[in-house]
């Protein structure tokens, strides 16, 4: 009989096998086992030692005791010969406000994506809409238009392994298109490979706070002016309807940094725990807390303080090994990372670790456990650090005089400072916690990262060899250690809290606490139900910032986010029915229909800027049940240089919508098509092709014929009609979250440190 017991370790199993595992070109596996894998990982990293097999032994110990989790890039590409970067992280250089350079910077990004680097870009540097564009004598059609240009390169680069690129936008909070920026995701299915964040400075906060006037400036030259207060509402009310943009509060970013000396920050990785400067590249590993207690559950639980600290120092040490031994998309950032030799060491299994002391998420005992062990962290790793440099020199920037003069370094401990100022220093910054995503998996589904436990039970649909789905019960690494120990039916502590039974205030005060003791910064999604009032949404980043995080992100469902808020309802003792066409307004068939005499259709007319000659599409429909649906597609033009392929094209799309069923997906891959040798700019929006451009045309006939739904826009801003209080925080039905899964199609997607993760079937992406 199927236990808890052994149904994570299955998991971790196949997200082993999907993600890590290393293979031939031809699906032959190299790896045979886990520890197969965490053999080559650790062999990789201490070649670079002068006693390669003394630490590759010790590397190995760490990782297969899941005390030492390297990032999903170290674990699929080190030892590989891959050429793939290790680095999870990366800040692209500063856009030049010119066509020249703005193209040559899409290279770039494209190259780094291509490597399965997640990629940040400040697009403050691009001059606002509507500006003058000297010269050419027209006008400049803003950041924002750009950033679709970046986002359709990046549905076409599929990054190393499994993941599509991720990356994240800024832009000022006083640029004169941050109104447009804010509001950029307010239609469903615009930037999607983005995450945005607003670079919100201190003097904004300030005239937030006094209701203030706020300049919108560029270049020297004062665009407009806006009430602060009013523009900081239309940034929550686009958050609070779309869970964007984030807010990153970069004055602090800057002041905390300990190189701020050697640079400045405009924006950060794709889930935001990396602010980096340009060109910066920033490589992740995470300490497992969960593995560091003993005796879990019992009177004296405790967590073995004196192995962190042996973790922390043996993780730096292949950390900085792991710079030496990476590949690089450019030369500019192996340049930046061999200057500051950055590392980015944080925990996962923070949650669970809290669970098996007994202590709640967010408690005030929670809070003082998890300060101790953050300092104790932050301390074994500057000194171990500081032990590197004595040994294989500090990292080449280092000006100790500078470096502990600044903020930052000055809130290190004394000790760490004394060893500093002797011995130098590795590393330019050391701490950061990150999403573990399916790294926590790996490690028997331990919490991920620095957030409470998602779900401790769940049901994963899984497809068998023959065809046949099983389903697979997966329980959280402390509910399945607790009841190994307690029994199935022993009652659970109230440690056992998830996160969606938490307050905001939980989310914000465990932030914090890790926070002060992290040089970077921290990946933290605060999970809010649907029905906390406006004015308690805002109040969360207004704590955010008094609390001193660095910046805030949550995450609210919302039918633009495509999330359901409803009450977790019992299974179903069998599998529903298949539908049938009387109950289904899709029909699905393997023979095409039979074409009728007569169909009715639409003929739609497309200029493509390289042809001299319009595109004309037709695009035929039956009526099945009352309903139309699209049927047959002709495309016809005096250009014979598309004869061709546009034959063919015609061909296949006809063939795919006479087989029946939801043939959107046709609008999907042709607007995912990127022409490298550049797209056109269409009613104000950017098309990466003329295949796109076709595939927008069959969409807005499907749109127009009822086959598709009307695009989802955002509603102008108002006031939510829910409860009085405002605060969403009565004590209501449990629920959760869940999403559709773009993979499995399962209702299995959740959100968390700034990534989708599918329970269902393990599919994560960065968002």
């Amino acid at each position: 009989m199927s236990t808890p017991e052994q149904a994570a370790p299955d998991l971790s199993e196949q997200i082993w096998e999907m993600k890590y595992r290393l293979k031939a070109p031809d699906g032959t596996p190299v790896d045979a086992s886990l520890e197969d894998t965490w053999r080559r990982v650790a062999g990789a990293l201490a070649r670079v030692e002068v006693e390669p097999e003394a630490w590759a032994g010790r590397f190995y110990a760490a990782m297969a005791d899941k005390r030492f989790l390297p990032a999903g890039r170290i674990i699929a590409g080190a030892g590989t010969e891959r050429d793939v970067t290790l680095f999870n992280c990366f800040v692209m250089g500063r856009i030049p406000d010119s066509m020249d350079g703005i193209f040559a910077h899409l290279r770039e990004a494209a190259l780094t994506l291509q490597q399965g680097g997640g990629i940040g870009y400040d697009f403050s540097t691009l001059r606002p809409k509507g500006a003058l564009v000297r010269g050419v004598g027209a006008d400049a059609s803003g950041p924002v238009s750009f950033m679709e240009v970046w986002d359709a390169m990046c549905r076409t680069i599929m990054s190393a392994g499994y993941r599509r690129g991720a990356m994240m936008g800024t832009l000022r909070c006083d640029h004169p298109d941050i109104e447009a920026f804010v509001e950029a995701k307010a239609e469903a299915g615009r930037l999607t490979n983005f995450n945005i964040s607003v670079l919100a400075s201190d003097a904004f906060m300030q005239a937030v706070a006094a209701d203030a006037d706020w300049p919108l400036v560029f270049d020297g030259t004062t665009y407009r002016t806006v009430g602060a207060r009013a523009l900081w509402d239309r940034i929550m009310r686009a958050t609070y309807e779309t869970s964007e943009p984030g807010v990153i509060f970069i004055d602090r970013i800057n002041q905390l940094n300990p190189l701020s000396y050697s640079e400045e920050i405009y924006a950060t990785n794709p889930c935001g725990e990396q602010p980096l400067p340009p060109y910066g590249a920033c490589l992740l590993g995470s300490i497992n807390l969960a593995q560091l207690v003993v005796r879990p559950f019992e009177a004296d639980a405790h967590l073995d303080l004196a192995l962190l600290d042996e973790t922390a120092a043996l993780a730096v040490r292949a950390l900085d090994d792991a710079i030496e031994i990476s590949r690089f998309p450019l030369e500019a950032q192996r340049a930046e990372a061999q200057a500051k030799r950055r590392i980015g060491l944080g925990v996962t299994g923070l949650g669970d670790a809290l669970i098996m002391l007994g202590l709640t998420y967010g408690s005030r005992a929670a809070v003082a456990a998890t300060e101790t062990w953050m300092a104790r962290l932050q301390r074994a790793a500057y000194l171990a650090s500081a032990e590197l440099a004595s040994e294989k020199g500090s990292f080449p920037l280092f000006d100790a005089e500078r470096y502990l003069g600044t903020e930052g370094a000055m809130r290190l401990p004394e000790e760490v400072r004394a060893a500093i100022a002797a011995k130098g220093l590795r590393n330019g910054l050391l701490t950061s916690v990150a999403p573990t995503g399916t790294i926590s998996i790996l490690a028997d589904n331990v919490s991920s990262g620095l957030e409470p436990v998602f779900a401790f039970e769940y049901d994963r649909t899984v497809l068998m060899p023959d065809g046949s789905r099983a389903k697979q019960a997966v329980t959280d690494s402390a509910l399945r250690r607790y009841r190994a120990l307690k029994g199935d039916s022993a009652p659970l502590t109230p440690a056992f809290v998830d996160a969606q039974s938490l307050e905001p205030g939980a989310h914000l005060a465990m932030q914090a606490a890790v926070q002060t003791y992290v040089d970077s910064s921290v990946s933290k999604t605060v999970n809010l139900p649907a029905s906390i009032g406006f004015e308690a949404f805002k109040d969360v980043y207004r704590r955010a910032y008094d609390l001193g995080c660095k910046g805030c992100t949550t995450y609210r469902p919302s039918p633009l986010r495509g999330a359901v808020l409803a009450p977790r309802a019992a299974e179903p003792d069998a599998e529903p029915a298949a539908k049938t066409p009387e109950s289904s307004s899709v029909v699905y068939m393997t023979q095409p229909l039979d074409r009728p005499e007569a169909l009715p259709g639409r003929t739609y007319k497309l200029t493509w800027p390289e042809s001299d000659h319009a595109i004309y599409i037709t695009v035929n429909d039956v009526v099945q049940d009352g309903r139309r649906r699209p049927f047959e597609i002709f495309i016809n033009s005096k250009n014979m240089e598309h004869y061709a392929w546009t034959v063919a094209l015609t061909r296949m799309i006809s063939a795919v919508f006479r087989r029946g069923g939801d043939v959107s997906f046709v609008v999907e891959e042709l607007k995912a098509v990127f022409d490298p040798r550049g797209g056109a700019w269409m009613k104000g929006r950017y098309v990466p092709s003329l295949l796109a451009a076709i595939g927008g045309v069959i969409e807005e006939h499907m749109i127009a014929i009822g086959f598709l739904p009307e695009r989802v826009q955002l509603a102008k801003p108002r006031r939510p009609a829910i409860n009085a209080e405002g605060d969403g925080s009565g004590e209501g039905e449990r629920l959760e979250r869940v999403a559709q899964c773009p993979k499995c199609g399962g209702l299995g997607l959740v959100h968390q440190e700034g990534c989708d993760l599918c329970t269902l079937c393990g599919y994560s992406r960065c968002l």
